[in-house]
């Protein structure tokens, strides 16, 4: 008997080529819901974004980016009062902290620019692997790997794409298996129907595209396999 995650498709290559034609179809305009205007705005709103709406982050930033627009106006900043003025972020004080650190290391390491390599990218503090796969992708053009965050990781998991847990696991579990030039997109498209259909508490699966392909499906399992536990009764 073929164990319960697996997918109903005879390869997990088939399953997650089937599920991005699908979700292709269904959301043909993808893309980051984040606002900015240039590398730097864009580092900021993603750093803000950790653990926080893209909606939240992008009503902060309509008026941050009005009053920073260096990486000096960062740098030179008051800590607490930077950490006051995106106030209504998630962890406010250790992002404004993030912040300020981050852009003293642009200017004196950078000369000013945000760099373009995973390696500098993480060297800044309080950006990760995630993080600084946006920036090279939406800020470069450079596609090194695949985003994962909470939608990526839920629905990954529920399709039987991947029994990974933690997001840095699931990137290298997913990048054999997602064709190279979907890496980016990829993201974008389980992030959408993440936020339409397949939430977290309650997905519509009766209004699912993949519904038929998901062996997490609560029309015909008993199972969460983002979760592990049974869906409520």
């Amino acid at each position: 008997m073929r164990p319960q995650w697996a997918p109903p498709l005879p390869s997990r290559e088939e399953q997650t080529e089937e599920v991005i034609e699908r979700l292709w179809e269904e959301y043909p305009d993808a893309t980051i819901s984040l606002n900015f205007s240039n590398r730097l705005e864009l580092l900021v709103a993603v750093m803000l974004s950790a653990q926080c709406t893209d909606e939240r982050v992008n009503e902060t930033t309509e008026h941050l980016f009005e009053k920073y627009q260096s990486p000096e106006d960062y740098a030179e900043a008051d800590v607490d009062e930077l950490s006051e003025d995106i106030g209504s972020i998630t962890y406010h004080n250790s992002k404004a902290d993030y912040l300020k650190s981050s852009a003293q290391t642009i200017i004196e390491e950078h000369d000013g620019e945000v760099p373009d390599t995973m390696e500098e990218l993480t060297d800044l503090k309080g950006v990760g692997r995630k993080t600084a796969n946006v920036i090279l992708q939406h800020g470069y053009d450079l596609v090194e790997g695949i985003v994962v965050d909470t939608h990526v990781q839920r629905l990954s998991r529920r399709l039987g794409i991947t029994e990974e847990e933690r997001p840095e696991a699931i990137e290298q579990d997913l990048l054999p298996i997602v064709p190279e030039e979907e890496w980016q997109w990829y993201t974008h498209l389980l992030i959408s129907h993440g936020r339409e259909i397949c939430t977290a508490r309650n997905p519509d699966c009766e209004s699912c595209v993949v519904e038929d392909l998901c062996p997490s499906s609560k029309l015909d399992h008993e199972v969460d396999l983002a979760s592990g536990e049974p869906w409520d009764a």
